[in-house]
């Protein structure tokens, strides 16, 4: 493994340490079910070509997610420090990886994809308020602000304030399962007969749809110096919170194709989510989804911001960042990244106001499964270069858990690059114009 000097021994202040296992799940769960419950079963479907490959193909992305977690939970456990993936590939291939992945983070994936879900929210808020275009961007810049001084405040209070966000975003979807496994349905509605335009059928397309919903899984990793006893607990909360996504999705969707004919789910422009809730619930249930996309848009907002905090921070402690010394700072009162959370807030705001989500979602998707593959190839190397330590999470089924997500990640960024080349190179392209910062901070580090 490549020697790094301890993050922990350069800052100027420290994170508290007082997550509980409890929290940190949450915090997992929160991430993941977003909005992506709801509005991703249409596309999977047309992508998938028949009702039971679709839920095949939703159990598969739970799988290779549920492999690469297994996995990546080693790294947490002998590596429980803070920065989460960007410190796992630092200290296993080098700084220039390390940077690589965490320049793409904050300045691309991090800031859209909480600037995508803050949107999002104002959006299913016009369905209870009308309001213009600028109306709602402004009520998305009034929810940055919100949760961006909340995190300020307390990092066990926002955690706690996840854990009510959470449970509150999972009670539509349990209603919605429910009521759909316990009432009457469509019989045969999961089958394999061929529905939608045969020409748009395409397994990778629906894999790729399926994987983004359950992406953010690695979240949890950031908080390393902050969940209590992390080196047991850190890989227990990846674990359990992706296990009860996958089962969550699971359900949802073969509610979904049970109560509702799929050539309906194809023929509207209404996502299945609330078709579903309004088959079972009448003429709520489209209030029930939208109230449900609300809280879920929001909270992962709130999850994606405090993930990015902690990738911008670590990098700061290495000096890689224009004023790292002042993005390093903790508060004294309230053990917070405070400069850290007030860049987060305005990059995520700058995010609003331009940008195509769409193109985003592309280079994320590329980018940062790309590094999630390396990541996982990276537990050989591990045990490799470092020995066996009793008592701490070892990756069960070793190496055919490893070597699955490998194959599953690698088959997405192959086909991410074939159908999606020119946002691949630009997201390759923005990890390479990092590259002259990097130098420059290690030249200037080393003066």
């Amino acid at each position: 493994m490549t020697s790094s000097k301890n993050l922990n021994d350069a800052q100027p202040g420290k994170l508290v340490r007082n997550l509980s296992l409890f929290e940190a799940t949450m915090f997992g769960i929160s991430y993941v079910i977003g909005t992506g419950v709801f509005l991703k079963p249409t596309s999977v479907l047309s992508a998938s070509g028949s009702t039971f490959t679709a839920l095949m193909v939703w159990v598969l992305a739970g799988i290779i997610s549920l492999c690469s977690a297994l996995t990546i939970a080693e790294l947490a456990a002998y590596i429980p420090k803070l920065g989460g993936l960007y410190t796992y590939l630092t200290e296993i291939y080098g700084e220039i990886v390390g940077f690589m992945y965490g320049w793409v983070t904050i300045l691309v994936a991090g800031p859209g994809g909480s600037a995508a879900s803050a949107i999002a929210f104002s959006t299913f808020a016009s369905y209870f308020i009308e309001m213009n275009h600028w109306q709602m961007k402004l009520l998305s810049f009034a929810l940055v602000l919100l949760f961006g001084f909340i995190q300020i405040l307390s990092t066990k209070g926002v955690t706690r304030l996840q854990v009510l966000g959470t449970v509150g975003k999972l009670a539509p979807v349990f209603a919605i399962v429910i009521f759909g496994l316990f009432r009457g349905g469509i019989p045969g509605a999961i089958n394999m007969d061929l529905i939608g335009d045969p020409s748009k059928v395409g397994i990778s397309a629906a894999l790729i749809g399926a994987l983004w919903a359950y992406d953010g899984w690695v979240a949890t990793c950031t908080l390393g110096e902050e969940l209590v006893d992390s080196e047991k607990n850190l890989p227990k909360a990846i674990v359990m919170a992706l296990a009860f996504v996958i089962l969550v999705y699971a359900a949802f969707n073969f509610v979904i194709f049970r109560t509702i004919d799929a050539k309906d789910i194809l023929a509207t422009d209404t996502s299945a989510g609330v078709l579903v809730a309004e088959q079972l619930f009448g003429g709520k249930g489209a209030m029930l989804v939208s109230l449900g996309v609300l809280i879920s848009s929001a909270f992962t907002m709130n999850a994606q911001m405090m993930t990015n905090e902690r990738y911008i921070l670590p990098m700061a402690r290495r000096g890689q960042l224009p004023a790292s010394k002042l993005l390093s700072i903790i508060h004294p009162k309230f053990n917070t990244p405070i400069s850290c959370i007030i860049l987060q807030m305005c990059l995520t705001s700058s995010f609003l106001f331009v940008g195509n989500f769409e193109i985003l979602t592309g280079i994320e998707m590329f980018v940062v499964w790309t590094f999630f593959t390396l990541a996982v190839f990276g537990v050989f190397i591990l045990r490799k270069n470092t020995e066996k330590q009793e008592g701490l999470y070892r990756t069960p089924l070793f190496p055919i858990v490893p070597i699955i997500g490998i194959a599953g990640g690698g088959y997405l960024v192959i086909s991410t690059l074939f159908t999606n080349f020119t946002l691949s190179i630009v997201g390759i392209g923005v990890g390479l114009v990092g590259l002259p910062v990097f130098f420059y901070f290690k030249k200037k580090n080393q003066d």
